[in-house]
């Protein structure tokens, strides 16, 4: 490709608009005018094509895209020797310690990292300078225990710019002229048309980032992420501007063209290229430009095992298994950011491979099919124009076994899906936010009562208790550490209350016990779906 050419560049920004002009060029030549063979003339077309769609895509967790921008990124400023060893200093000191700011020395630290650890270098990052409380390593050869100050005070939920310069001194990095570089483009491309200072820290292997969610009236330094069940706030990382928080904010939601952001709606929910759900809001229904971008990668195909590790894990993993197993309806609720979400793509792993799985989400979340590729699956989302309650009614004409909500959050879903427990499948498996299994029950019943299918408040809890089973509770503590509190039968009685709540297991003192055994009533219907040599095995464990 040519490059037209400019001179007088000061900064980095001069770079970005330089390297704007000339890809705009690159888009308005005409080939045509060009003497060039047939095959030399397609190859041209197909490149500029190439270009059009990383353009378009590049933004929005196409790492594909994101690749062949940089690159070609760097061709311009090497074929037009923009940039060279003599004067790639100038836009980033590599040369002085000194002179570095916070990020670019963490630029160039996730730079190193991800040469060796790729997608989880920021994880390793944390664990060697213990950022946020999360290293587990005690011994003197641990890089924490070597270069960190034991006076220095730690924020367990901040990362400082003192944190940055520790580690980035820590590290003792040496730069070819290749790494920087490569330090240079990427800057140059999150500038670009990427997503800013957050651009390489999404596409690493976190549960979550969020910006535009704190700082005073003109600071823009609210870079958050979600990581080990615990967030951390990037203190040293700014948005810089207004103008770039809603640059990012109006690029990061734009895969599958979902609609504009505007200010009539003000927020948009949207899944990216990677499948990673983001939420974007602006003025006038929030403060200022916000987004919420939740990863998913984190959890794919992680053994249930591997989540639950306490004392006494055996016990709780087997009762799951045996829930399953008897196709009994189970609730998994937890305050957001608890593992509903792992713990339910890890237990369908337990439901038998001959029953087909219809999942209803409000994006696509679970990506189960990646998971489980061999096995009958679907999943169905809310759109502008099909309502969850309608995704559901069709869900019963698709030759669904076993029904998955990937979350249960509004009346007429939590309605039908009460419904649906009881005629449209086999069994049925949701998440909530529900703190106890009681605020369980009573926003079903509620429910049930808003959406007019039943009118006697006493009815419509009947027809909670009988459709729901089993709560599978989560929570998790100030540190992150996630855990099953509790495993909660939901026994249907005659009395005033309507039900009694038995807890088959329990947390208690950092390991799992078995409280009591099951009620009579799940041991009757679990054991119509076991074999012979199933029900003596159950019967001995768990008729107490």
């Amino acid at each position: 490709m040519k490059f037209h050419s400019k001179t007088n560049y000061k900064n980095i920004e001069d770079l970005v608009e330089t390297v704007s002009e000339e890809i705009n060029s690159i888009l308005r030549a005409n080939i045509y005018e060009i003497s060039l063979k047939d095959k030399e003339l397609e190859a041209l077309k197909e490149k500029k094509n190439e270009l059009r769609i990383a353009l378009r895509n590049c933004g929005i967790g196409d790492e594909a895209a994101k690749s062949f921008l940089k690159d070609i990124l760097k061709d311009i400023l090497i074929e037009k020797k923009i940039i060279t060893e003599n004067n790639i200093n100038s836009y980033i000191c590599f040369s002085d310690i000194n002179k570095l700011s916070a990020r670019d020395k963490f630029d160039i630290l996730l730079y190193h990292y991800m040469k060796t650890y790729k997608n989880l270098s920021l994880e390793q990052i944390f664990i060697d300078f213990d950022f946020g409380g999360i290293n587990t390593c005690n011994t003197d050869s641990c890089i924490f225990n070597r270069f960190l100050h034991k006076d220095i005070e730690k924020k367990e939920n901040k990362i400082t710019k003192e944190d940055i310069e520790r580690a980035y001194t820590g590290t003792h990095i040496s730069l070819t002229f290749t790494d920087k570089l490569n330090i240079l483009v990427q800057r140059i491309y999150a500038s670009y048309k990427g997503l800013g200072v957050i651009d390489d820290i999404r596409d690493q292997r976190i549960e979550g980032v969020s910006g535009g969610v704190s700082g005073n009236s003109g600071k823009y330094n609210s870079v958050w992420i979600f990581f080990k069940g615990k967030t951390f706030h990037l203190d040293f990382l700014s948005f810089e501007t207004e103008r770039e928080l809603e640059r990012i904010s109006l690029n990061i939601y734009r895969y599958g063209n979902p609609g504009q952001l505007s200010k009539a709606k003000g927020y948009v929910v949207n899944e990216m290229k990677d499948h990673s759900r983001v939420v974007v809001v602006r003025p006038p229904f929030s403060e200022s430009f916000a987004f919420f971008v939740r990863k998913f990668d984190t959890i794919e195909q992680k053994n249930i095992t591997e989540l639950i590790k306490d004392e006494g894990a055996d016990v709780v993993i087997d009762v799951i298994k045996w829930l399953i197993a008897g196709c009994r309806v189970c609730g998994i609720t937890g305050s957001q950011g608890s593992g509903k979400t792992t713990l339910l793509m890890s237990i369908i792993g337990f439901i038998h491979p001959s029953y087909n799985l219809r999942i209803q989400e409000l994006s696509f979340e679970l990506n189960l099919r990646e998971v489980y590729p061999d096995r009958n699956i679907l999943s169905f989302r809310e759109t502008d124009y099909v309502s969850g309650q309608e995704g559901l009614d069709i869900q019963k004409k698709t030759d669904g076994t076993v029904n998955i909500l990937g979350e249960v959050a509004s009346n007429p879903v939590a309605a039908w899906m009460v419904q649906m427990s009881q005629t449209g499948s086999l069994f049925t498996l949701f998440t909530h936010h529900a703190k106890t299994t009681d605020n369980l029950i009573k926003y079903m019943r509620n429910s049930l009562l808003a959406c007019n299918i039943f009118q006697n408040e006493k009815v419509a809890l009947e027809q909670v208790t009988e459709a729901v089973n089993f709560d599978i509770h989560l929570e998790k503590d100030i540190n992150g550490h996630r855990y099953i509190e509790r495993i909660t039968e939901i026994v249907p009685t005659e009395d005033e209350k309507g039900y009694l709540l038995q807890d088959i297991v329990r947390f208690v003192n950092g390991r799992y016990i078995l409280n009591s055994g099951f009620s009579v009533k799940s041991i009757m219907e679990m054991s119509k779906f076991f074999t012979e040599d199933m029900k003596e095995e159950f019967y001995e464990k768990y008729c107490i």
